[in-house]
């Protein structure tokens, strides 16, 4: 009996249901033997305890999209695919507060909320699963005001790596016992455990949304409106940029929300932030979130790095790309949400991958997020790459420096002593 027939027949019995992997259930390049598609949380349950007590690792998927972030599981044995479990189990409108399965999507979910006015402050593409999304901590624009999920994760119903059901938090915003928990799973890329189910606070549908934006000659115009804008009191609930290349004008938008009154005039005194030139339109701009981690598997052939900072120094980030962009001849992208001092930076999947490979080195010198021996310009922040083509992925580290390293392996050896989550995904092959 092969190790797949052996595992396929050990899940069988727990009811979920288990097919023959193929080559798009590869994650990172690495073949499991089967995947399962647990309908319940006894059933996803089951498949932790059954691949655990043969020796197998697990990694759970989503929608799929960005299940080949960060670096290649050292092994795996079974995807656990959670979408079957796509009900949404309660909504409390009264109390702002939804509680559904990992499988839910963010359409599904966003339009049984819109029923009663309320939206999960999060963007993102609408086959995204509420479980990836949380496993990723992944977010959109409106991380400005509304914060990433690990912000609006209240409870979260975990299948720990023995097997054992684990809830914590609760079903209203004011209680936040065991929330340390749901903090530990957002953004472990399925490392700590499977998620079942979580629990999150909403926010009323705006009346109205506005953009104001502008375009400028230079990364120190934009950078310089797009913090004013952030930090006065106008009460941006975003506020991103856009270079869609070396050389190119700087775009920047700031979102406006709430009653129609309110926001007509909140938008006309953002434009004079702005500038002469500022527009106001009730519609996104085409610009709007291209580059953030709403793109998932449309950059899975390119390179997607994440660069994370104070926001003040959002010039000095602007600067530091370009200059290293000169220096080692790539040409990126960058975009995402500078007022929130988070930005993407993209290449083409034609780039040169040794050159490639040289920018991001250079990039984490010269942003100070190189180690100890390259100091660097900016005090704290990171530079990850969240995908890149296996050439690239093989010479350069995906994570970078991380200074709590130590402590995330005791977390790692204390959730999960027998490696069986997605072992070697996330930083220092955790």
């Amino acid at each position: 009996m092969t190790a797949g027939t052996e595992v396929a027949v050990a899940l069988a019995g727990t009811g979920a249901v288990v097919g023959e992997a193929g080559p798009a259930d590869a994650v990172g390049g690495v073949a499991p033997a089967c995947v399962a598609y647990p309908g319940t949380v006894e059933q996803a349950a089951g498949v932790v305890r059954a691949a655990a007590s043969l020796g197998m690792t697990v990694v759970p998927r989503g929608s799929g999209r960005t299940v080949s972030w960060g670096l290649p599981p050292a092994r795996c044995d079974v995807v656990a695919d959670m979408t079957r479990m796509n009900r949404i189990l309660e909504h409390a409108a009264g109390d702002l507060v939804v509680r559904a399965e990992a499988g839910v999507t963010l359409g599904q979910l966003g339009e049984v909320l819109a029923e009663k006015g309320q939206r999960l402050a999060l963007e993102g593409p609408a086959a995204a699963t509420v479980g990836g999304v949380v496993a990723t901590g992944a977010a959109g624009p409106l991380r400005l005001r509304y914060g990433t999920p690990r912000d609006l994760l209240i409870g979260i119903t975990v299948v720990r790596p023995d097997g054992r059901v684990a809830h914590s938090g609760g079903k209203v915003v004011k209680n936040v016992a065991g929330y340390d928990i749901g903090k530990l799973f957002a953004g472990s890329l399925g490392t700590l455990g499977l998620i079942t189910e979580v629990t999150f606070r909403l926010h009323p549908l705006a009346a109205l949304t506005a953009y104001v934006t502008r375009e400028y000659d230079n990364a120190a115009a934009a950078a310089g409106a797009v913090l004013a804008a952030a930090a006065s009191p106008l009460q941006a609930s975003a506020a991103e940029i856009d270079r869609p290349g070396p050389g190119a004008p700087v775009r920047a938008g700031i979102l406006l929300e709430g009653n129609a009154s309110g926001v007509g005039e909140r938008a006309e005194r953002t434009a004079a932030v702005l500038g002469p030139g500022a527009q106001i339109s009730l519609a996104a701009p085409h610009w709007w979130a291209r580059r953030g981690e709403g793109m998932g598997a449309g950059t899975a052939a390119g390179t997607l790095i994440r660069v994370s900072f104070w926001a003040t120094e959002l010039r000095q980030v602007l600067d530091a790309i370009d200059m290293v962009a000169v220096d080692t001849g790539v040409a990126p992208a960058v975009g995402g949400s500078g007022g929130a001092g988070v930005l993407y930076v993209t290449l083409d999947a034609g780039a040169d991958a040794d050159q490639v490979a040289m920018f991001i080195r250079a990039l984490r010198a010269a942003t100070g997020h190189g180690g100890a021996e390259d100091p660097g310009v900016l005090a704290r922040g990171s530079v990850v790459v969240l995908t890149t083509p296996r050439a690239v992925r093989s010479s350069v580290d995906m994570w970078g420096p991380v200074p709590g390293l130590a402590l995330m392996r005791a977390v790692k050896r204390q959730f999960d002593p027998g490696n069986t989550m997605s072992p070697g995904r996330f930083a220092g092959g955790i």
